[in-house]
């Protein structure tokens, strides 16, 4: 069975969403961030990262949330999670994980991380004071040039939507006002409703 470490508020919530689309049996171990279990020898055993998500699988363990998005439609075709018989199509998806993965999400972790990137006190300061702004440039991005309705990527959900749900659910914290996005808050209320993301995040909340 599969096995999904995950924690609350993190982007593990995509890949937790994304299996729950499938239907299949897994099992989710919550990682508990407020007494850094994570950074544990026990943890570190499945994830050197030292983050989550990391999904277990019977041939090894994935870590990054794009190849576990990735690995999850490819492995349940039948959940219809992504166009994987259309190369070009299926590219297009991953350039919209990547930009979320590499950007978006490096956008908001300088609000709480900055110690990755620098010792001084003064720029982790000035790395949260430029949160606000860089998510919503992110996000005025997606909402004008990438998002085309009424999912992602299109009429069809895909393996993109969980994940920009997962970001979107950020903005507030980063001192963004998500209705200046109509598109990306809207696509927010809507995946609320959805029965697998309701049930993800009732589980959280448990």
């Amino acid at each position: 069975m599969l096995k999904l470490f995950y924690a609350p508020g993190t982007c593990s919530l995509a890949a937790h969403i994304a299996l729950e689309e499938t239907g299949v049996s897994y099992e989710a171990r919550r990682v508990d961030f407020s007494t850094a279990e994570q950074t544990k020898p026990d943890y570190l055993a499945i994830n050197p990262k030292g983050r989550v998500p990391a999904l277990v699988t019977d041939r090894g363990v994935i870590t990054e949330t794009p190849a576990i998005l990735t690995y999850i439609a490819q492995s349940f075709p039948d959940a219809k999670l992504a166009p994987n018989g259309d190369a070009f199509a299926f590219a297009r998806v991953q350039s919209f994980l990547s930009y979320l993965c590499s950007t978006v999400h490096v956008a908001h972790a300088h609000g709480r991380r900055g110690a990755r990137w620098a010792d001084d006190p003064a720029a982790h300061e000035a790395m949260r004071a430029k949160v606000a702004s860089n998510m919503a440039a992110c996000m005025e991005l997606i909402e004008t040039t990438m998002f085309e309705g009424p999912f992602v990527m299109g009429e069809a959900y895909s393996i993109a939507d969980p994940y920009l749900f997962t970001m979107a659910g950020w903005l507030e914290s980063d001192g963004v006002d998500p209705s200046r996005f109509p598109k990306v808050l809207d696509h927010r209320n809507r995946m609320t409703a959805r029965p697998a993301v309701a049930r993800v995040l009732a589980a959280l909340k448990a």
